[in-house]
């Protein structure tokens, strides 16, 4: 059992979970909890390591990979995790790198946002709606930040995902109709041909589309709303446009 919290994978596994700097260079992620682990396990992913604290975790909970498992004290736990409540076990992984289609048909751009919850929410609503890519934008949360990796709900290991410069994103869209959603929009949700292949762009409510988000987009697309209400939560709005996309389909 690991009960120091100077043990070089017990440093690296805390760096992981805090620090976007360490999980790029490292090409690693930390994933925390029996359920992010098993979406991990289940996919193929083979982990670093896994450490579990006896005294919270059965480590027959988890779905294989016996030859990766370290038992760490709670103190230990406790430090990787940095939470008031962990949950007993932490999981070290490489940076899920799933293949893109050759030709796509459903992408969404995610512009500038950088709220966690929203990010994690929008990657669990696309695996769920077909989405075939999604590609991060400059100025985005890291998509290994823990709070997007427990919101997306294991989406990194079913999604390919991308954090790309805008060069790369209009060349990888260039055989799609690109929209942006706006509240100012000219098509509305349901008018939209979401029968030919379309690249979706959701930026940040409180900033709106960024210079590069609106030269990219072919066409901006609204959903209606009731006077006075000013504008959807990011997340509930790519719910909304993904979910009709994938009925139109």
């Amino acid at each position: 059992m690991i009960t120091s919290t100077a043990n070089e994978r017990v440093k690296l596994a805390r760096a992981l979970l805090t620090e976007a700097r360490t999980r790029r260079k490292a090409g690693l992620i930390a994933l925390e909890g029996v359920r992010l682990i098993n979406d991990a396990l289940d996919s193929g992913a083979q982990p670093e390591f896994i450490f579990y604290n006896p005294e919270q975790i059965n480590p027959n909970a988890l779905h294989g990979a016996p030859d990766a498992l370290i038992q760490v004290s709670a103190q230990v736990i406790h430090h990787i995790s940095g939470t008031e409540h962990p949950q007993g076990v932490v999981g070290v992984f490489p940076t899920p790198m799933l293949p893109l289609p050759e030709r796509p048909r459903r992408v969404m751009i995610l512009d500038g946002l950088r709220d966690p919850g929203n990010v994690g929410t929008m990657l669990r609503t696309a695996a769920a709606a077909g989405v075939e890519v999604v590609l991060f934008a400059p100025g985005c949360v890291d998509l290994g930040n823990d709070k997007v990796l427990r919101g997306a709900m294991g989406a990194h290991f079913r999604l390919p995902l991308r954090d790309w410069n805008w060069t790369q994103i209009a060349g990888f869209c260039r055989e799609t109709t690109v929209y942006l959603a706006d509240m100012t929009g000219e098509v509305a949700y349901d008018a939209a041909d979401w029968g030919a292949p379309w690249s979706l762009i959701i930026g940040s409510e409180a900033e709106g589309a960024s210079t590069e988000a609106e030269a990219l987009a072919a066409r901006r697309v609204f959903i209606p709303m009731h006077s006075g209400a000013e504008s959807l939560n990011a997340a509930v709005a790519a719910g909304v446009l993904l979910f009709e996309a994938a009925k139109r389909r």
